[in-house]
């Protein structure tokens, strides 16, 4: 990968972890609304990679698979915001579907079922997994989504030290400490799930697979879980 010393040879570098960025875009397409084109997401995290490659200044091997990883989740992430991915009516929907569990949460004391989230909604269940299904695009948390107007910024409220970095105010111990805990608190079956998922990095059909269910029926909890989460840490 070295022509010379201390020069890169850049496209030895893309063809090696072009895998990577199709990796990461197809692990993110499972969160996306099916209008989403996957090559759009590879095409994006292509751009993230060349960026870090041209960034990075440490030295290279895991380290800079690390690093690059982060470039191109950063760099798709930039290209689903800027291409308004999701509808304004299913952004309504989830909304509605929050506020239906966070009042149903404070009457009962307790995270609410799926039926009697049904019933609140005036849905029937199966209404209800449809639309579970539909919005499964709102699984993206920004961080804007956990502040109201005239409120002070969701990460003021959590990190003190205005002059931090981003990377390590996304670190910041409470901010994950407040996230374990909300996992914690979901229900038994969302939390595998989730642990499926993010921990162990299988996809819908295999966590279906190993829990005997539909992906579509994965697809439907992972939405759930990821409802209560964002409700969890809008309420820090």
């Amino acid at each position: 990968m070295y022509p010379t010393p201390g020069i890169i040879n850049k496209e030895q570098f893309i063809v090696e972890f072009a895998p990577l960025v199709k990796r990461i875009a197809h692990h993110m397409m499972v969160k996306l609304p099916p209008s989403v084109e996957v090559d759009d997401l590879i095409q994006a995290g292509m751009i993230g990679l060349l960026d870090a490659i041209n960034r990075y200044e440490g030295s290279y091997g895991r380290q800079f698979e690390s690093y690059a990883a982060q470039r191109i989740r950063g760099s798709i992430l930039d290209e689903l915001r800027e291409s308004d991915w999701l509808p304004r009516s299913l952004r309504k929907k989830m909304r509605q579907i929050e506020v239906t569990m966070r009042a149903l949460e404070q009457r009962l004391g307790c995270p609410p079922s799926e039926q009697e989230l049904a019933t609140e909604l005036n849905m029937t269940l199966d209404e209800y997994h449809e639309t579970l299904q539909e919005v499964r695009g709102v699984q993206l948390i920004y961080y804007e989504d956990f502040q109201e107007e005239d409120e002070d910024h969701f990460l003021d409220r959590l990190c003190s030290d205005s002059e931090n970095e981003p990377l390590g105010i996304l670190l910041d111990k409470k901010l994950r400490q407040s996230l374990v805990a909300a996992i914690e608190n979901l229900p038994p079956k969302e939390k595998i799930v989730m642990g499926m998922h993010y921990e162990q990095e299988m996809n819908l059909r295999e966590i279906g697979e190993v829990l005997g269910v539909s992906e579509s029926r994965v697809c439907q909890i992972h939405t759930q879980a990821i409802a209560r989460l964002r409700l969890r840490l809008r309420s820090l």
